[in-house]
């Protein structure tokens, strides 16, 4: 079982002004991100834009990916898709270039929203591969919650291991953490007290662009430095607050331009900021620069 402790940084996937992913600006930002203390990547993360990437696409950035981070921090490799055929071949050649882990979506999309359907789902994908499995708990973009009952089913499982989640239900997020340790928060909002609770670390899209203040924040925490923590999550605080109310992606992408990650564009159909969001999103990262 693979430790995905710490800052697992939910990885943006750069693309040049036609909307072609530039190669050479991602293999850059894992440099960065490495260099900055993250534990883990996430490649083709939702932050990274996944839903827009084709088949092909996210296995060349398995490929890439994995070999320049060669070893420096963990891969995890979001395999989700509407096909069941295509999540288990996303998974399969996940594993086949080094993946630590698979990040996969329950069915989304008029798929099973049932325990025992999701149950069966992770149940025929645990059963042809041999890679942790990190579950997805994200309702508010799925329409389907994972329920401690069925977490506590998923984890009998032998491969499925951990879980993201991203609801932001704080309630939620402790009764997950009442059936096992291998919780990671995806909810921006609620970082740092989910890692006070006892989450094993984040997957987090914030990260794109203050990838050192996370790794701070997280160090913190661990050494019970609680009170530095603390103030140093009220300068993250105010851009975190705008991204999670605002076009998450396309902030996410735009805040880690300006801070010096990556080139900043979206891939249609999603959209850049508008200018009225462009100055708010630069008056919260003030408080970063402080």
């Amino acid at each position: 079982m693979a430790d995905l402790k710490g800052i697992n940084l939910a990885m943006q996937t750069p693309f040049d002004g036609n909307g072609v992913i530039d190669f050479a600006v991602f293999e850059k930002l894992i440099d960065q991100y490495v260099e900055a203390g993250v534990h883990g990547l996430v490649l083709g993360a939702g932050t990274g834009q996944h839903p827009y990437l084709t088949e092909v696409e996210c296995n060349r950035l398995y490929e890439v990916g994995a070999k320049r981070i060669a070893g420096r921090c963990n891969v995890i490799c979001q395999t989700s898709a509407l096909n069941m055929d295509e999540v288990i071949r996303r998974s399969q050649h996940a594993e086949s270039v080094g993946a630590q882990a698979l990040m996969i979506l329950p069915p989304y999309f008029e798929g099973p929203s049932d325990d025992d359907g999701i149950f069966e789902f992770y149940r025929a994908v645990d059963a042809v591969v041999g890679t942790d499995i990190v579950g997805y708990n994200i309702p508010q973009a799925t329409g389907i919650s994972v329920s401690p009952q069925l977490l506590e089913r998923l984890f009998q499982l032998k491969n499925f291991n951990y879980i993201k989640d991203s609801a932001g239900d704080f309630t939620v997020h402790q009764e997950f953490l009442q059936k096992s340790g291998t919780v990671l928060n995806g909810a921006d909002p609620t970082t740092v007290y989910a890692l006070m609770a006892g989450a094993r670390g984040v997957i987090w899209g914030a990260a794109n662009y203050m990838p050192t203040e996370a790794v701070e924040l997280y160090d913190l925490v661990i050494g019970g430095k609680y009170e530095q923590a603390l103030a140093l999550w009220q300068r993250m605080l105010p851009s975190i607050l705008f991204i999670w109310r605002a076009p998450y992606t396309p902030s996410v992408l735009r805040a880690a331009q300006l801070r010096g990650y990556g080139t900043g564009n979206v891939r249609r159909p999603l959209r850049k900021l508008s200018a009225d969001q462009e100055a708010l999103l630069r008056k919260s990262l003030e408080a970063l620069d402080v």
